[in-house]
């Protein structure tokens, strides 16, 4: 547990009392974690993803700094472990750009990513291949509106769901800052990724909660048109609730613990000025988070849906539920989302992160991949030191650069270095 206990001396400022307590909860919580299991990628194969034609590269376990200029494929290495981690990337990526565009000339188009997990003495082999749904068009390189994702686990075909948690990670990007000040969809996204990383019935209530969504909005829809009777909504209302408090219950949990975590790293890297906070807005209740208990948040739920049931007739959609929820920060008091500085959302959202990896380490008594795109060109040399200090606790981390002088010499003694090019590492 080397360097989690290192802000005990944070708090000296007007708010620090309440910022060591909450460090002391935080050690208290992650000393629960006796024995961490060591967690690594063994081996990354890559065919036809992006500008990665082919690629079989062997991870080192420890520190590795990918450097090159810009558009040379660093951040697709990075997007290509979320994706075997999550299926999902960690921003947008429209589907044409996945599969390489000479390969969409190939009579049958595909990309192919595949890894080699190591969970202590067992090793899990991940393969997802993405290829269109249709091959109708291919104009410009274009084929097809979608892609089909074909995923395999030990060599059995698997679906999504089953891959979440076989590779814990956490990805740091200057993008990132878009969770704190972009619109409340990306944080939702971004809490529900968290969250069934680290727990699978999150996962499943998700899923489940979506399909009822769509099916309720559907009957909204066909009552106002005088095709359904209104008493039809009850199934799909029960439905709704049933899975829908799991994940507010879930994510509001998640968001307290990650306060707990994220306040003293947060009033470190603001050298002891700001004091971080985190609000789960909740569409149930008015945005009050004071009902906790599972059964409690089912009973608001159902309330709170019936009592909205004439709105969301006359507007065709369901306005009451974790769809519609939030999450908001606020330094001092002040909502950092509205009315921060650039540089304070990128401390905010680099503060989220780090309490993210550990929030993971509590859960599953594993150290995430720590995955850093580029991240040390956006900070000031406090938290820069900071950061690097901090990953130093984790067993592999894969950072991306276009300037290794950013890097202290002593750090880039002790880490592995790559250049990549044109889609190739060197």
């Amino acid at each position: 547990m080397r360097g989690f206990f290192r802000y005990s001396n944070a708090g000296k400022c007007a708010h620090g009392s309440s910022v060591l307590l909450r460090h002391h909860k935080q050690c208290l919580i992650l000393a629960i974690v006796r024995e961490v299991i060591p967690l690594h990628i063994n081996r990354l194969s890559l065919t036809n993803f992006r500008n990665y034609l082919e690629l079989e590269f062997d991870l080192p376990q420890s520190t590795s700094v990918f450097w090159g200029a810009n558009a040379q494929g660093k951040t697709n290495l990075l997007e290509s472990i979320c994706f075997l981690a999550t299926t999902r990337f960690s921003h947008s990526i429209p589907d044409k750009e996945i599969i390489n565009w000479n390969a969409l000339r190939e009579k049958i188009p595909l990309a192919r990513l595949s890894t080699e997990i190591q969970k202590e003495i067992r090793n899990t082999q991940v393969e997802i291949i993405i290829r269109p749904r249709s091959l109708s068009a291919r104009e410009d390189g274009a084929v097809g509106a979608t892609l089909h994702k074909h995923i395999q686990v030990n060599g059995v075909g698997r679906r999504s769901a089953d891959l979440m948690g076989q590779l814990n990670m956490v990805m740091f990007s200057p993008r990132d800052i878009d969770l704190i000040s972009d619109e409340p969809a990306l944080r939702r996204r971004h809490l529900d990724i968290t969250n069934s990383q680290v727990d699978s019935q999150y996962l499943r209530s998700l899923q489940r909660y979506n399909k009822v969504l769509s099916q309720r909005n559907h009957l909204l829809r066909q009552i106002a048109a005088g095709h359904s009777r209104p008493d039809e909504l009850t199934f799909w209302d029960n439905e709704l609730v049933k899975a829908g408090s799991y994940i507010v219950t879930q994510r509001q949990e998640t968001i307290d613990k990650l306060e707990e975590m994220a306040g003293p790293i947060h009033h470190q890297l603001s050298a002891g000025e700001e004091d971080l906070s985190l609000n789960y807005v909740r569409s149930i209740d008015g945005g009050s988070s004071g009902v906790t208990g599972a059964e409690e948040v089912e009973k608001v739920f159902r309330e709170t849906l019936s009592a909205s049931r004439e709105k969301d007739l006359a507007r065709g959609q369901s306005l009451i539920g974790p769809h519609r929820d939030d999450v908001q920060f606020f330094i001092n008091g002040i909502n950092i989302g509205h009315y921060g500085s650039r540089g304070q959302q990128r401390t905010v959202a680099l503060s989220l992160k780090l309490a993210e990896a550990r929030f993971m380490l509590m859960r599953t008594g594993e150290k995430p991949v720590l995955l850093l795109d580029d991240v040390l060109s956006e900070l000031d040399i406090r938290r820069r030191e900071h950061l690097l200090e901090t990953i130093s606790d984790y067993q592999q981390v894969l950072i991306t650069t276009t300037d290794l002088d950013r890097f202290p010499a002593d750090f880039l003694d002790h880490a592995e270095r790559f250049e990549v090019k044109n889609g190739t590492i060197l």
